[in-house]
């Protein structure tokens, strides 16, 4: 666990801000991933557009009150060298192998916590359970669109340790906020991911090659700005310091369409995942399950009637290995 989170995280408020892609920025990725759907799903989360966008933030909620939940929204990637990084395995259970699951829950567990709730995303499409669809679904997305945050892949998440503190709440708060009202969000529709595990990783090692532009960018501008990269604003009864628009400006425009970019991808991704596990689901029916509530009995059954059929597949296969 990251022993300074907390006062990081107290560092990102005083300056005004959400740490953690901000409320503002996961419910906006949700919800317009919903319009990158295919016709026979977008009914259902059209119609739970305002919890889809509203449950977006539920993970970061429960992050302070359960342990366990931290570690699911990033991965230390810098903590493991090249050659390590490499061979790190992208399956849980082929990683405890090499890594004790202590160790790989102190340095971020993100891309595999993905995949796990990938799979219950498909499980419950499979039973037709809609209110885990969606609530699998907002946080699925909340965990996607972190992996797109560079400072989510790195032990220097909030420039502590470059004496730049708060960037995080700057770059992925700060910044969508004040200039998401130009970003082009028409990403086209999603596509179906066949290596959900890869795809996990992939947007990991992406977002981890950005870390140092990120962090070089805002370096170079804090000693042409100096004090001026800071202002008060007065937000209800509080007067707070924040970044200077010009500041935050002149960082958006050195970083070349890099937030926009990101919340795009997010976007792509968050669709494209639920897709995904709508079709490995065998394509469910979701139309139907929009006015319908199943009893918990039916749940129980279907539930019931899934683990019978995952235990047989799962002895087929190691029949035939």
């Amino acid at each position: 666990m990251r022993k300074t989170l907390l006062m990081a995280t107290c560092a990102s408020l005083m300056l005004g801000f959400q740490p953690f892609w901000g409320f503002f920025a996961h419910e906006k990725i949700n919800g317009l991933a919903v319009f990158t759907l295919p016709p026979p799903m977008i009914g259902f989360y059209k119609k739970n557009l305002t919890y889809i966008k509203d449950a977006s933030v539920n993970p970061d909620k429960r992050r302070y009150a359960i342990p366990e939940e931290a570690p699911r929204h990033y991965l230390d990637f810098d903590h493991y060298d090249d050659s390590v990084r490499l061979l790190l395995p992208h399956a849980w259970h082929e990683a405890i192998k090499i890594y004790h699951p202590d160790t790989l829950i102190a340095y971020g567990i993100l891309p595999w916590h993905i995949n796990q709730v990938y799979g219950q995303l498909r499980d419950a499409f499979m039973i037709k359970d809609p209110s885990n669809i969606l609530r699998l679904s907002a946080e699925l997305g909340h965990y996607i669109a972190d992996a797109h945050v560079p400072l989510h892949t790195t032990e220097n998440y909030n420039g502590q340790l470059s004496g730049q503190d708060g960037i995080h709440g700057l770059w992925e708060s700060r910044l969508p906020e004040l200039h998401s009202p130009d970003y082009n969000f028409f990403v086209g529709p999603c596509e179906y991911i066949s290596d959900v595990q890869g795809a996990a990783w992939q947007i990991i090692t992406t977002s981890h090659a950005l870390v140092d532009s990120v962090l070089n960018e805002e370096k170079m501008l804090g000693v042409v700005f100096e004090e001026k990269k800071y202002t008060f604003e007065t937000k209800g009864s509080q007067t707070i310091k924040v970044y200077a628009p010009e500041y935050a400006l002149a960082y958006h425009e050195a970083l070349n369409g890099m937030v926009e970019k990101q919340m795009r991808a997010s976007i792509k991704s968050v669709g494209s995942f639920w897709y995904s596990a709508w079709v490995d689901a065998g394509q469910p029916d979701i139309k139907l399950l929009i006015d319908y509530a199943p009893s918990e009995k039916e749940l129980q059954r279907n539930r019931e009637e899934l683990f019978k059929w995952k235990k047989k597949i799962y002895h087929s296969r190691l029949h035939v290995e």
